[in-house]
């Protein structure tokens, strides 16, 4: 359960904050002032303090942001301010905040931020291990090995965790990229600083530079504030910057600018800022070849690949699929508050054999559907999808068990009428049955659950704007925390 401080001395606004968070998930604690707020931080430990930048009497928001940063600067803190114009907002951001609301609350919004900070603090606060087998149950946060090549991977890890030199990790989809990052930053010297992570596919190319680097007023339209972006945020700590190969070339030149000189300026702006920020870097596109076409400046290729960690595919390491496959049973077991499934030897050796184009993640979400399919507490080789056990037909099923075969290894444009003759036959049983609609709502599940729920990358996996895809939520009463795991 997720626990939620909120400072603020304005008895309406608790009472507010009690009825939008009333969740069986989070646990909201109230204090009337700064002070009272820094007492009860060491013991109630809170993921996430929501305060006011003003209040009545006593410290004001900024100099207990202060405190609390002090205290610990991994605590994310959103501020509230009724004056959203003035300098205090900037300024709490300045001082580490995590982001600021304007009263009155615009609910749907902080809801979001509140489930993105909450993320945010649960990367910060998990310790990645790097040993190569794990020899206790809880063993959820590892980076789970034996082979050989994740042996050298640990041991790059070791070896750059202790140093600011900027890495580079490659390798395909799903193989673990931002468990390596994160494995790195909490063996670090920053482990105690922030640590944020940022897809750079996954926001529209006009805004990922602002998102970086921050904003002045008056910017582009609708930039009616100051915005610090996330390397101001981050100063002092570590910087994911996951899928750079989809980064423009402009937004290019300004990481690089960083990386040599530590300063970077803000878009609209004239006054160089600067920070003090670990870059690590991500991409399972080959850097060279996009060197090579121009498409990635070559200078910042060799400043981001000053160490090198390449991850292997999963079928370059099969002798690992069956410690995965054990994490993977102890993982959603406890996640059920359950006790450990059994898997049994067939279905293991399909495992074994199968070629894994989507690699762990693909794995995952096998595992997961197995589980959930499977009728007793130990997988079958019925419980698995098709496509793991040559020469077994595809039965009838509903868009969710056609979809979910197919997660983590996209169809061939060949393989498509299949999945379409399929889903028709599901159709011919009852004449009830709609395929489109089916189809449409399953696919909005499967891209918040492919993309842990981030709603901006699920849209562009969809192929729709974010807008378009809160209403599908809506249109089909798709509850995300309830069907993303």
């Amino acid at each position: 359960m997720d626990k939620l401080l909120l400072i603020d001395d304005e008895v309406d606004v608790q009472y507010s904050f009690r009825r939008i968070f009333d969740s069986s998930s989070i646990e909201l604690h109230t204090a009337s002032s700064g002070e009272e707020g820094l007492k009860r931080v060491p013991k109630l430990k809170p993921d996430l303090v929501l305060m006011d930048i003003r209040m009545g009497t006593g410290m004001n928001g900024l100099e207990t942001l202060r405190r609390l940063r002090q205290h610990d600067a991994r605590l994310p803190v959103i501020m509230m301010t009724a004056y959203g114009t003035t300098q205090t907002a900037i300024e709490a951001m300045k001082l580490g905040a995590y982001d600021y609301l304007l009263k009155p609350f615009d609910v749907p919004k902080l809801k979001q931020l509140v489930a993105d900070a909450l993320q945010a603090a649960r990367t910060m606060r998990q310790t990645v291990s790097c040993q190569p087998l794990l020899e206790s149950e809880d063993y959820d946060l590892g980076i789970v090995g034996r082979s050989t090549p994740m042996q050298e991977v640990f041991k790059l890890v070791g070896q750059t965790a202790g140093t600011d030199a900027t890495v580079l990790i490659t390798g395909e989809s799903g193989t673990g990229k931002e468990l390596v990052a994160r494995a790195i930053y909490t063996h670090s010297r920053r482990a105690e600083q922030p640590f944020l992570a940022i897809n750079c596919a996954a926001i529209p190319e006009n805004l990922l530079e602002s998102e970086l680097f921050g904003h002045e007023k008056g910017a582009f339209t609708g930039a009616t504030a100051q915005r610090i972006g996330k390397f101001e945020q981050c100063n002092r700590g570590t910087l994911f910057l996951d899928e750079i190969g989809d980064m423009s070339l402009p937004t290019q030149t300004k990481i690089l600018r960083v990386l040599q000189n530590g300063s970077f300026d803000r878009v609209g702006g004239n006054q160089p800022v600067t920070v003090d920020v670990r870059v690590i870097a991500a991409t399972n596109k080959p850097l060279e070849a996009a060197v090579a076409g121009r498409t990635f400046r070559e200078d910042l290729f060799y400043r981001l690949n000053v160490v090198r960690i390449q991850l292997p595919a999963l079928r370059q390491r099969r002798e690992d699929i069956r410690l995965l496959v054990d994490y993977f049973l102890r993982k959603f077991a406890r996640a059920q508050a359950r006790t450990p499934g059994a898997i049994h030897p067939d279905a293991l050796a399909a495992l074994e054999r199968h070629s894994w184009p989507g690699n762990v993640r693909e794995l995952e979400n096998v595992m997961q559907r197995a589980l959930v399919v499977g009728k007793g507490d130990a997988i079958m080789l019925a419980d698995l999808p098709a496509e793991l056990v040559p020469g077994r037909p595809v039965p009838v099923a509903s868009p969710s068990a056609v979809l979910s075969a197919r997660t983590g290894e996209p169809p061939a444009a060949n393989e498509i009428p299949a999945l379409a003759r399929a889903l028709f036959a599901w159709a011919r049983e009852q004449s009830s049955r709609k395929v489109l609609p089916a189809v449409e709502r399953e696919l909005v599940i499967c891209a918040l659950a492919e993309t842990h729920g981030n709603q901006v990358q699920a849209a562009k996996l969809l192929g729709i704007t974010r807008a378009t895809l809160r209403k599908r939520v809506e249109k089909f009463g798709i509850q995300q925390e309830l069907s993303i795991r």
